[in-house]
């Protein structure tokens, strides 16, 4: 499955994985606001890898509450623990 992302409101929902390959692709396919998003919905998504965890933090850092995380797509958990995220995506 590609890697895809649609704006719901105020979230992003994220289909495939989130890999290198696909962090391009879905970056140009978010646009222009992501200071706005505050929910990830990754019901959907089939893994994370570093640079989706990237992705994710770099998104959350730009809401002062960090994201709301719906799902726990495999990788994300462990990716979290090692880059000592919050449960908000947040550094600490």
């Amino acid at each position: 499955m590609d890697a895809r992302v649609q704006r719901e409101g105020d979230a992003l929902v994220f289909t495939g994985p989130l890999d290198r390959e696909a962090v391009p692709g879905l970056w140009r396919a978010i646009g222009g606001a992501p200071e706005v998003i505050r929910v990830a919905r990754l019901q959907q998504v089939e893994s994370v890898d570093s640079a989706g965890i990237a992705l994710l933090a770099e998104l959350a850092s730009r809401h002062p509450e960090g994201l709301v995380v719906e799902g726990s797509p495999p990788g994300l958990s462990e990716l979290r623990a090692a880059y000592r995220l919050g449960d908000r995506l947040r550094f600490g």
